[in-house]
């Protein structure tokens, strides 16, 4: 048996693009030897696996999972829309959902966390996703939510079943009311939020980059119109007002009767609206402009378009 050295664990990596560790694993298991490694990896499909994982993923599933006081949210990617509707692709993203009420929503953690039933990591179960399933698939995000006393309400948009779908947003209560009147105005809070796409919680959250943008442009906008500068002030001032009622979930106007306000809403039921977050499947993702991967498949297979 050939020694298993550094430097061939990672000749056969240069080869196969597999993880160090199978790498190794192979070449233990071929007791040193380079081709029958090379096949271990192809029969495991982690060399295959390795070779998607420069395909650009933008399609998949967003799960969210709840505790007491807690909720999370996790954004999973795949390739196709089909995988969306593969059992252990839906099971592996209700799996690490869950994961990350316990573990938090640091990616790095995530990844490393022991995947229940197994014997292996998340990233590892991943790998091994990726080689059944045969598509590129990554954990794009995560996060949680928490509060002392109330609820961290969840919403779920397009759900293929209960906890997954392709927006995902938790709502975060505080308040001594009852918990399931909170957790009914919670989940309407994340009604709102799919549709209404806000970006701060309240005024002072307002990314200060983007408001200086808009106050330049809003600025440029009205010196136009020749008026003084003073007076341009203030039409920058009225038109701000009128951003933050487009971008602030307290400032908006409620989905539900187009009329009230968010924050009288909250007020109302009795909570304090302290956090929230909405994830909607593949948003900001760059795809590349051509053939899908799905059009690829068919093409290959010759029932694609001539």
């Amino acid at each position: 048996m050939a020694e298993i050295t550094a430097a061939l664990v990672r000749d056969l990596r240069d080869k196969t693009g597999a993880g160090m560790m199978d790498c190794k694993k192979a070449l233990v298991e071929s007791q040193g030897d380079m081709e029958a490694a090379i096949d271990w990896l192809r029969k495991k499909g982690l060399s295959a696996a390795a070779k998607k994982s420069g395909r650009v993923a933008a399609e998949g599933l967003v799960g969210v999972a709840t505790g007491p006081q807690i909720g999370a949210m996790v954004e999973v990617n795949a390739e196709t829309d089909f995988v969306a509707r593969n059992e252990q692709f839906q099971g592996f993203v209700a799996e690490v959902a869950g994961l990350v009420l316990s573990v938090g929503d640091d990616l790095e953690v995530l990844k490393r966390a022991p995947f229940p039933g197994t014997r292996h990591s998340v990233a590892e179960e991943l790998t091994r996703l990726i080689a059944t399933i045969g598509e590129n698939m990554n954990i794009r995000r995560a996060k949680r939510l928490e509060v002392n006393k109330g609820v961290v309400a969840t919403y779920t948009h397009n759900a293929i079943r209960p906890g997954l779908g392709k927006i995902g947003v938790l709502v975060a209560l505080e308040g001594s009311s009852e918990i399931d009147a909170l957790e009914t105005i919670g989940r309407q809070i994340g009604m709102h939020v799919a549709a209404a796409r806000p970006e701060a919680l309240e005024v002072g959250s307002v990314d200060p980059s983007a408001l200086e943008r808009e106050k330049s442009v809003l600025a440029e906008q009205a010196r136009a119109s020749g008026k003084s500068e003073a007076i341009i002030a203030k039409m920058v001032e009225g038109r701000i007002r009128k951003y933050y009622e487009e971008v602030v979930l307290l400032e908006q106007v409620w989905v539900h009767d187009g009329e009230s306000r968010v924050k009288e809403i909250v007020r109302k039921a009795g909570g304090n609206l302290t956090g929230f977050a909405r994830f909607q499947l593949g948003e900001g993702i760059d795809k590349p402009v051509g053939p899908d991967f799905a059009t690829e498949v068919a093409a290959a297979a010759g029932t694609g378009p001539a």
